[in-house]
């Protein structure tokens, strides 16, 4: 090989090198701002939940048999369309120290997942 081509091959092999670099940052950085973005989203579903309507909202009703567990009633209002996300609800839930009871309960659209639990919290309703 000629002291020129050794040249050209040193050369092609740093600027490889450096675009390899760059590409590897480049995705890092993508990969930051989205998992801030998704931290950020699943943050705000904990601390300000807001309704999944606007007023005057849908009425539902939801009877829990008191066997549930936290997990399974944010299932079951994320499937009843009266929360976005299960998980928020549960973390919230342990905030507000939320205890499943049994009754028959009338909730809201455009409740906020604190009124919800604040709802589901009171005593017992009749059937």
């Amino acid at each position: 090989m000629s002291k020129l081509t050794k040249e050209i091959n040193k050369i092609s092999l740093a600027v490889i090198g450096i675009s390899g670099r760059l590409v590897f940052y480049a995705l890092v950085l993508v990969l930051l701002v989205l998992g801030v973005r998704k931290t950020y989203e699943f943050g705000h579903d904990i601390f300000y939940a807001p309704g999944m309507e606007a007023l005057p909202g849908t009425e539902k009703t939801v009877t829990l048999d008191g066997t549930e567990s936290v997990a399974d009633v944010g299932k079951l209002l994320e499937d009843a369309g009266l929360i976005r996300d299960h998980v928020a609800f549960s973390i919230q839930a342990k905030c507000y120290d939320y205890e499943v009871k049994k009754g028959s309960f009338s909730l809201n659209t455009s409740q906020s997942s604190k009124e919800i639990i604040n709802i589901l919290d009171e005593e017992t309703k009749k059937e």
